[in-house]
């Protein structure tokens, strides 16, 4: 038998002692171990895997049962009865442009219905080119040029809109076109070059009922809709 010499009994040593060195900082397995990190995997609560949640499960969407509204539709169905002309309009709407709210619309069209009338008797063309279609533009326009050539001014206070609801709605190709009755009452009065009173009452709240139709196109990035036909209701 061969001696060891004296620097292989070193290393030997040396191997020894980092062994045990190891053995304490990183310890045994004990069968207690937490499982290596997987991102992939799905975090519980207590980090115990749910066996009610079985993996890779993907949920359907549940199929609709006969007669059961959609749930896309369920706010139009609420402001228009299903099997109308003025249901199926807006529903086509709504099939064009998913964005489409029936009551956020209509909530928008008194907006713009107050912008508009009070823009009108104030002569603000620049608020009014925003909100009309160039047709109804012109003629809101020609009507405010032939007022102040004649040195005329409107007195005009906004009260409030009574009501607003639907009269009709249609889809032609990729525009949709939505037509509102809306009561409104507003003070107003026109006077002449002189102040004297020549149309309405500076002190009276009327009644006014209009037939405004708005129109934009779906395919249009522009969420803004145009009045595109005014009618005054008798």
């Amino acid at each position: 038998m061969e001696f060891l010499d004296f620097g292989t009994i070193i290393f030997m040593v040396a191997a020894v002692v980092i062994f045990y060195q190891l053995r304490s900082v990183l310890g045994r397995r004990t069968g207690n171990e937490r499982p290596p990190f997987d991102p992939y995997s799905r975090p519980t609560t207590n980090g115990a895997p749910d066996p009610a949640k079985p993996e890779n499960v993907v949920s359907l969407p549940r199929k609709r049962a006969p007669g059961e509204p959609e749930i896309a539709y369920l706010a139009i169905d609420s402001m228009a009865k299903p099997g109308t002309d003025l249901n199926k309009g807006l529903r086509a709407i709504r099939d064009a442009d998913p964005s489409f709210d029936p009551k956020a619309f209509l909530e928008g069209a008194k907006m713009a219905y107050e912008m508009i009338v009070s823009a009108f008797a104030a002569g603000d063309r620049k608020t009014l080119k925003n909100l009309l279609s160039k047709e109804v533009f012109d003629g809101f326009v020609a009507a405010i040029n032939e007022r102040e050539s004649k040195s005329e001014q409107i007195q005009s206070s906004f009260v409030g809109i009574d009501k607003a609801d639907y009269v009709s709605a249609e889809l032609k190709g990729t525009e949709a076109h939505v037509t509102l009755r809306l009561v409104s009452e507003l003070i107003s009065a026109t006077r002449d070059k002189t102040g004297a009173v020549i149309n309405g009452d500076p002190e009276t709240v009327a009644e006014v009922k209009d037939v405004w139709t708005f129109a934009r196109d779906t395919r249009s990035k522009d969420p803004n809709w145009k009045l595109v036909a005014t009618e005054e209701e008798e």
